[in-house]
């Protein structure tokens, strides 16, 4: 049976979502192979008894999605490479009219646009000479590092300049430190519901991957004490600390569990604290607990603002050298000029007040969700920026993303999370940072409402 192009009776409403991904299904089957011309939106229509608008709204998707492209006279054709299509955020066009609960990103407002404007204006009177010409990573960066130490011990890290590695955002830290730390080949261990990207990164490593057992604190011990004895597992990934899709914080008696078997078993640790201090009162950092072995990275994208793309990669000191090397050959250097922005806002407190001033808001919209969703099964964290709804039978992920979108509101299926494929509750990842508080209070209530009630069709007209 061939998946494209499909039966009208297969596509599930809305029917150009059903339609797009039905190709997308065609194309990972083998079915269809890049270049391949697809039928003209009329013809299709016609084949499958849908109106051309549909067809349409489906071949926009497919494009924004870089699945196809489009070419004046010649019509679509199907792109070369495997597109990263399962991305836990909606990509919303420009016409949706929507609140967007599906994407991670802190609060901003006028406060961060008027910081950015003034630095942007002072740097154009005195704009270091390095930070547009030098192509020399360590001495144009070490300023930047004797800062970020500051930050680092918001965080709760104590170290020294010379294990501070600037990259340009978490997730090169976190390349930088799978490359490190493991070879092709070798068995990296996270959360079963864990790091939306870590498993198309793994595979682009040439790295083996498995889930493991979680609880309210974040992976199991015993869990990851059998897959420690019953194979050879290089690194442990985690996000002890509300990041995670589940929003586990991690106790420092569990986190010293973890240590205690990692050494046993002589394993890597890869500690991805992207929000930073956002969370008050958090435990001992794991990298505190065993600096021999862990590789901690933290930035300024999460908690303060998303285009300041800076992030520092802490290694341990045996590592240093071969962290180095993987960061050059990828990377060269962190880009001088964010550097130089990030430098003067750790200087001169601006920091400081925006990761206050995210604290308050993140505070606020925890109270929101806390009081719109007050008898749901879900789970947040004081000052996460998501909370994690499990949704009650009948509900199936699709069926409730698809019901809420409809409804103007976008939510991350918690499939998307997913690091292997065993069976897991259907829940949906909730963001809490985009829009107003109004258009959360709006957001929230509407997902209130679905998960309150029993799933009923999508009426969408075709």
């Amino acid at each position: 049976m061939t998946i494209w192009p499909p039966n009208k009776d297969s596509l599930r409403r809305p029917a150009y979502r059903s339609l797009a991904q039905s190709l997308i299904d065609a194309i990972e089957a083998g079915e269809i192979r890049p270049g391949v011309r697809l039928p003209t939106h009329r013809a299709l229509a016609y084949d499958l008894g849908v109106s051309v608008q549909t067809v349409s709204r489906a071949y926009d998707e497919l494009s924004r999605l870089g699945v196809i492209s489009g070419q004046v006279g010649r019509g679509s054709f199907v792109r070369s490479g495997r597109p990263d299509t399962r991305m836990p955020w909606h990509r919303l066009g420009g016409s949706d009219d929507v609140i967007d609960c599906s994407m991670l990103v802190p609060v901003t407002g006028e406060l961060h646009s008027e910081r950015m404007s003034a630095t942007l204006a002072t740097l154009a009177d005195d704009l270091p000479g390095n930070a547009i010409l030098s192509f020399r990573p360590r001495a144009t960066l070490e300023a930047h590092c004797e800062a970020a130490l500051g930050w680092l011990a918001r965080c709760g890290i104590d170290t020294r300049r010379d294990q501070v590695l600037p990259a340009n955002g978490n997730t090169v830290a976190m390349t930088t430190a799978l490359m490190t730390a493991a070879l092709p080949g070798d068995l990296v261990v996270s959360e079963e519901i864990g790091h939306h990207t870590l498993k198309s990164l793994t595979t682009a490593l040439g790295l083996r991957l498995a889930g493991l057992p979680l609880d309210n604190e974040g992976i199991v011990p015993d869990a990851f004490d059998r897959a420690c004895r019953t194979g050879a597992v290089k690194v442990l990934f985690v996000l002890p600390s509300g990041l995670g899709p589940t929003a586990a914080m991690m106790g420092g008696k569990r986190r010293r569990a973890i240590v205690e078997i990692a050494r046993q078993h002589d394993v890597w640790i890869v500690e991805n604290d992207a929000l930073g201090p956002i969370q008050p009162g958090r435990p001992e950092p794991l990298f505190m607990l065993a600096p021999e072995r862990t590789f901690y990275f933290t930035g300024l994208a999460k908690c303060l603002l998303p285009g300041l793309r800076i992030a520092w990669l802490v290694v341990p000191d045996t590592m240093v050298a071969a962290a180095r090397t993987r960061h050059l050959v990828t990377n060269w250097m962190a880009t001088p000029l964010m550097a130089e922005i990030a430098t003067r806002w750790l200087d001169d407190g601006t920091a400081e007040t925006l990761l206050q001033w995210q604290q308050a808001q993140l505070s606020r919209r925890n109270d929101i969700a806390a009081r719109l969703l007050r008898g749901l099964p879900y789970t947040g964290s004081p000052n996460g920026m998501h909370v994690w709804m499990r949704l009650p039978d009948p509900w199936r992920e699709d069926m409730f993303v698809a019901h809420a979108r409809n409804n103007g509101v976008a939510v991350a299926a918690g499939s998307n999370f997913a690091i292997s494929d065993d069976q897991h509750h259907p829940a949906v990842r909730i963001c809490l940072g985009a829009g107003s508080e109004e258009e959360l209070e709006r957001g929230l209530s509407v997902i209130a409402r679905l998960v309150r009630s029993p799933p009923e069709p999508a009426l969408l007209a075709i």
